[in-house]
């Protein structure tokens, strides 16, 4: 059964800093692209930032683009994303994916998904 925990949401201001954390466990990621996504009160999920299994792939939604970065630690299995100059339209619950298809890239879609982690940035 995978199972994914996300943490490191919070509340801070404009302009700060988070790292979100997404542990991975019960099933093999290695070969699996992996994803952030992010849903605002009244808004439907949108996608954040992807990663490839290997060679750092990314990408990133235009919202987010020079401002999150995501990343990931095989070795630990856990997901990261780094979110600086927070505005207050970031706000939303933060879920990790795992894509749905071993060694697809960019994944078309995700099987798997975290509880998610709440994200507040006051203005």
């Amino acid at each position: 059964q995978v199972q994914l925990v996300e943490s490191g949401g919070g509340l801070v201001q404009a302009g700060g800093s988070l790292r979100l954390s997404c542990a991975a466990s019960g099933g093999t990621f290695s070969t699996y692209a992996m994803g952030w996504f992010r849903q605002a009160p009244g808004k439907e999920r949108e996608f954040v930032a992807a990663i490839s299994w290997n060679f750092g792939r990314t990408r990133y939604a235009d919202s987010v683009k020079g401002r999150f970065t995501i990343a990931r630690d095989n070795a630990k299995i856990t997901l990261y994303l780094q979110m600086n100059s927070l505005k207050p339209e970031d706000t939303a619950v933060y879920y990790c994916a795992v894509a749905r298809r071993a060694r697809e890239w960019p994944p078309l879609d995700y099987a798997s998904w975290g509880q998610g982690t709440q994200v507040t940035v006051s203005s």
